[in-house]
């Protein structure tokens, strides 16, 4: 399969791009700084891979990316950039739409805020107290939903490096709603109290960059069980719910 990494030489990307060339599938970095690519990658990887050092906002040269690929996974931008960030994902969808060459399956990175409070109505994004930039995800998510695209959001929480979890558990994958065991009687908390709920098990969202990257090359299909859908994940934990 031929597969589009915008964002190659970030966290995530350059894990995306090196399993993606372990598995034998034909990968395109578009990146910023071909250099530090291959410091990341080293010879083996990095002369697997189709480099492309273009401007990232720059409509025609991301179309030009897109022509006879068969996935696009978007993993450049973060939600601090504000504005800049929204412009990104909007030119990446945009030219995906745009080009007829490119087959339309579109993952885009997003985060555990996105995903819906069991029994509540609410997401995260809109608590009390969540800084208020992850909004960008919302409305990356809201352009998403305007689009016939093949599309996905991964919205893992926070992201760590695999030596740090457990050999001993097992990865839950969950579709729109948070990964983790949520007490029903959480439908008759304030908002306050559903924030507080929720930052008080933010460690039981932590997930590994490598198992992010492999939820997605696992699911690459068009029309998958995962279209048009918020994915989360998490690790079984045996931490009681209270």
């Amino acid at each position: 399969m031929k597969i589009m990494v915008f964002g190659a030489t970030g966290n995530t990307g350059r894990r995306v791009l090196a399993q993606g060339v372990n598995r034998g599938h034909e990968m395109t970095a578009f990146v910023r700084n071909p250099e530090k690519l291959y410091e990341q990658q080293g010879e083996r990887i990095a002369g697997q891979v189709r480099v492309i050092a273009k401007d990232i906002m720059d409509p025609e040269s991301v179309y030009e990316a897109l022509s006879q690929q068969d996935a696009a996974i978007l993993a450049a931008g973060y939600a601090s950039q504000g504005e800049e960030f929204v412009r990104i994902v909007d030119n990446i969808v945009s030219q995906c739409e745009n080009n007829t060459r490119f087959s339309g399956r579109v993952w885009v990175m997003g985060g555990a805020g996105l995903l819906d409070i069991p029994y509540t109505g609410l997401i995260g994004n809109r608590l009390p107290g969540f800084p208020p930039m992850y909004q960008t995800h919302d409305r990356n998510l809201e352009r998403l939903r305007q689009t016939k695209l093949d599309w996905s959001v991964m919205c893992p929480g926070t992201m760590v490096e695999s030596a740090d979890v457990p050999s001993s558990v097992r990865l839950h994958v969950s579709t729109d709603i948070l990964p983790v065991p949520v007490p029903e009687t959480i439908k008759d908390f304030s908002e306050a109290e559903v924030a507080g709920h929720l930052f008080s098990r933010l460690k039981e969202l932590d997930v590994a960059y490598e198992d992010v990257a492999n939820c997605m090359l696992d699911h690459l299909e068009l029309a998958g069980p995962f279209k048009g859908k918020r994915v989360g994940l998490a690790y079984r934990s045996e931490l009681p719910v209270s």
